[in-house]
């Protein structure tokens, strides 16, 4: 049982962390630091896109305009600690003893 809830800690450390990039890649893109028109940029930018954008989605519905800001990523940085907070807080002890 320890083993899953390692796995599962790491694949949501994982989607964190594609999270950051992808906010990172947004800013870029937004001040033309990167050169959108490369391939590979762009590539990653829609591999970041695919993968996070199904999941911000609903965020964005529930959460009023705020005009350019867009906190949704914020929102659910928030929920993946809560989340893995309460794996080791409270599931954990149960689950391992």
């Amino acid at each position: 049982m320890l083993a899953l809830l390692k796995t599962i800690d790491l694949a949501l450390d994982l989607y964190t962390w594609i999270l950051i990039a992808s906010a990172i890649y947004s800013w870029l893109y937004a001040f033309n630091v990167i050169n959108s028109s490369n391939r590979f940029v762009s590539q990653i930018g829609l591999f970041l896109y695919n993968v996070t954008e199904p999941v911000l989605r609903p965020i964005r519905r529930i959460m009023p305009d705020l005009g350019g800001i867009d906190i949704s990523p914020i929102i659910l940085l928030l929920i993946i600690y809560f989340v893995r907070q309460l794996m080791w807080s409270t599931l954990a002890p149960i689950l391992l003893s």
